[in-house]
């Protein structure tokens, strides 16, 4: 199987897009999965089902929440635009956030479980020792949980790469800019460039397979 430019191009851009969406995934995803897993305040339930809405919203209306936030008369993007005259639409910064804001829900979820079947034995021992809640975090909790942030991170990577409506709508199709795979994939089907777009759907395909058996393996072992 050999891929012209513009398929490499698409597949370096996808992969960079999902990095740097899995990256802000768990720098984000992690602490608010803990704070829902091991807070006691009023109004969790809810922090929880506004942070995982987008996990059960079509794409096109995450985009359209996007875009009317982040847009160039957005309730955030107009100020900046004004003030500097940067815009994240029609970007690959756009795609980012857009695959940022769709795989977010999977790490919560995900480490929130893996946060809350962390035997809560050893966390009293750590308050034992005298140990606050910082640090049994960092050195009891989330080492016990690894395998389930793994996990997490591994399905955030995958959705961020497979992200298409969101993208679609606050990033667009620009050939050479914002053309991911899966819009790639898009405009080569509506084209008529089958044998291309086929190239690009088994590609992936296949790492989507790959991510998946990451995953499953370590959320396994989170559970033996």
């Amino acid at each position: 199987m050999t891929m012209d430019a513009s398929a490499l191009h698409s597949l370096w851009l996808s992969i960079e897009v999902a990095a740097v969406a899995t990256a802000g995934v768990v720098a984000v995803g992690v602490p608010a999965a803990y704070m829902l897993a091991r807070g006691e305040f009023r109004g969790r339930e809810l922090i929880d089902m506004a942070l995982t809405l987008p996990l059960v919203l079509p794409p096109t209306v995450t985009g359209y929440y996007l875009v009317v936030l982040f847009g160039r008369n957005g309730l955030i993007g107009g100020p900046i635009y004004r003030l500097t005259g940067f815009t994240l639409m029609f970007t690959w910064y756009a795609a980012a956030l857009a695959s940022f804001v769709v795989a977010f829900p999977l790490m919560v979820k995900t480490s929130r479980a893996a946060i809350e079947s962390v035997d809560a034995t050893f966390v009293k021992a750590s308050y034992t020792l005298g140990h606050g809640e910082l640090r049994t975090a960092w050195r009891v909790v989330l080492p016990l949980a690894r395998r389930g942030l793994i996990s997490g991170a591994a399905l955030s990577f995958a959705r961020a790469i497979g992200e298409f409506g969101a993208t679609l709508m606050l990033a667009g199709n620009i050939p050479g800019r914002t053309d991911t795979m899966p819009l790639a994939i898009y405009g080569l089907a509506n084209e008529g460039q089958w044998p291309a777009a086929q190239e690009m759907v088994l590609m992936l395909t296949a790492l989507g397979a790959v991510l998946l058996y990451i995953a499953n393996r370590f959320a396994a072992r989170s559970r033996s």
